[in-house]
């Protein structure tokens, strides 16, 4: 409620917030929008391997010729996060291997890290946020993405004394989405390719949030950030609006369809046989608690708050999501705070990939929406106990056998190199955290 103000001090000052972009898609160009309207905080570095394209994605957002001349364009990340004066570094690329690398370069600089990149956060998160903390700077999840705005509620709940009974997001969703390959994608939203490919839209990315990946890492990241366990086989996906969240989003034991209380779970758009749901929350984010007595279960009626039957579930939810165009809460809060929007403080959720179809030996995955494998949310104690191969990790490998249609990939089934970078470091956080199993 004060970053406003702690804002208008440092541009009073003169000592605005200095902050190294990197990766200038849709969700860098919705932050770079906001920055000319927000005195006090500055962009003058962005790194992209197109820097033509970072240059028109400012002209296009509206920056002014004056400030894009002003502006260092580089490809080159390192180079950027070593040099000059800056407060904090935006990783938005969307790769794993290069969010990490990049995360770690910001630490050892003494950067504050804000990981747009929650692919790479679900991959290695855990371990970076703690060296982070050693190096006495913030990782941080980005806000305007649904996990730091989950996260948000979900610690609003708690400070004011409530349990939480679960906590996500929306999607459109139905079970044959999990099959569903790069070709066929954009019949599931209402386009044709010809539009798709007009619009710049990448078939491969969209397919990921369409057939379970993206809710998957999202909901791993929300667990390893809040504490909050992980279905144990898996998301559920139930048909709900938000009306509905305190009856559905309960233990079973209580009605709903929750195996357990304190949990991350995904509601879906569609009815099953594909209508749409009464006042879905398909843009939002939601948490549900329970009352703690009945007292407050009273409060929650005198005050118009929807509840289960039994009054003591209720819900609360933000129906809209601004991805980018919120992103300064999280740049604001560790440069001028030093606290993170959500941060894994332990390895609680996993996202194993899963084959979409028969997969043979020889053939190369190809990652998030990809035409071989989607990524299944799991607890990270049953992903060490299978040798589960992280969809993060599942880009450009091998396999060195069979995998059956539903069956999830393990390490033992890819070739991959043990020097790897990525590999090391997702091996170290998994030796790390083990004990936590």
């Amino acid at each position: 409620m004060n970053l406003s103000r702690l804002l208008q001090a440092r541009a009073s000052a003169g000592k605005p917030v200095r902050v190294a972009l990197i990766g200038a898609g849709k969700f860098g160009s919705m932050f770079l929008a906001q920055v000319p309207h927000t005195p006090g905080l500055e962009v003058p570095i962005i790194v992209d391997i197109d820097r033509d394209r970072a240059r028109e994605a400012c002209r296009m957002v509206g920056w002014s010729a004056e400030r894009i001349a002003a502006t260092m364009f580089t490809d080159d990340g390192a180079r950027a996060i070593a040099g000059g004066a800056m407060d904090v570094v935006v990783e938005a690329t969307g790769n794993p291997a290069v969010g990490i690398k990049h995360a770690r370069a910001a630490i050892a600089a003494g950067k504050h890290i804000v990981m747009v990149n929650v692919e790479a956060d679900v991959l290695a998160g855990p371990l970076l946020a703690e060296e982070a903390r050693k190096a006495g700077v913030v990782y941080s999840l980005a806000y305007g993405d649904q996990p730091a705005l989950t996260a948000e509620m979900v610690d609003w709940a708690r400070a004011t004394g409530f349990r939480v009974v679960a906590a996500g997001k929306g999607t459109k969703y139905l079970p044959a989405y999990h099959d569903v390959t790069p070709d066929g994608v954009w019949q599931h939203y209402g386009l044709t390719a010809g539009e798709a490919q007009s619009a710049g839209m990448n078939p491969q990315m969209f397919n990921s949030f369409l057939d379970g990946t993206k809710s998957a890492i999202e909901m791993a990241a929300i667990a390893n950030a809040c504490g909050l366990d992980v279905p144990t086989d898996g998301l559920l996906f139930p048909p709900c609006g938000v009306d509905d969240l305190p009856h559905i989003m309960r233990p079973r034991s209580r009605g709903g369809v929750l195996e357990r209380s304190g949990v991350v779970e995904v509601v879906s758009s569609l009815e099953r046989d594909g209508r749409p749901v009464f006042r879905d929350l398909r843009w939002g984010v939601y948490v549900v608690l329970e009352a703690p007595n009945d007292y407050a279960a009273d409060c929650f009626r005198q005050y118009g708050l929807k509840t289960d039957a039994s009054g003591r579930f209720a819900a609360m939810y933000k129906p809209y999501h601004l991805i980018g165009l919120e992103l300064n809460i999280s740049v604001l809060s560790a440069a001028l705070r030093g606290e993170p929007t959500g941060q894994a403080i332990g390895f609680r959720g996993d996202v194993a990939a899963v084959a979409k179809r028969n997969l043979r030996a020889g053939e190369m995955l190809d990652g998030e929406g990809g035409y071989t494998v989607w990524g299944k949310l799991v607890p990270a104690a049953a992903s060490l106990r299978a040798g589960a191969l992280p969809i993060g990790l599942a880009h450009r490998v091998k396999l060195k056998h069979d995998v059956a249609h539903g069956a999830v990939v393990r390490w033992s089934d890819v070739e991959f190199e043990p020097g790897n970078e990525t590999v090391k470091t997702r091996k170290a956080m998994e030796a790390a955290f083990a004990a936590q199993h």
